[in-house]
């Protein structure tokens, strides 16, 4: 019994040393540990970032094209005909006598 107490303690005495040895972490670069987070960056720009910002010109740009007695349909489905336009709310009519500020 007092064999297999010591093997047992030598072995893990013997892993302890082991594992200080490797916990010394190697040098490198500042500028290279920020690579992967630069890169990560320019991914998700060209992916996300710039296609919404395509998206909102040409949103912006089709609200600029509408004018008086252009027939739009809202985001709910409700189809209508713009007969007041304002900078920043249009009256649409979306039946005979009935006219809505969106």
């Amino acid at each position: 019994m007092k064999t297999v107490f010591s093997a047992l303690v030598i072995g893990l005495l013997a892993s302890g040393a082991h594992a200080q040895a490797a916990d010394v972490p190697a040098q490198g670069s500042p500028i290279m540990s920020l690579l992967p987070l630069v890169a990560i960056f320019f991914v998700f720009f060209f992916l996300v970032i710039r296609p919404q910002m395509r998206q909102a010109k040409q949103r912006q740009a089709a609200l600029d094209a509408l004018k008086k007695g252009d027939m739009v349909v809202t985001g709910g489905g409700v189809i209508g005909k713009i007969t007041k336009l304002h900078d920043d709310h249009a009256h649409v009519e979306i039946a005979a006598g009935v006219e809505v500020k969106l």
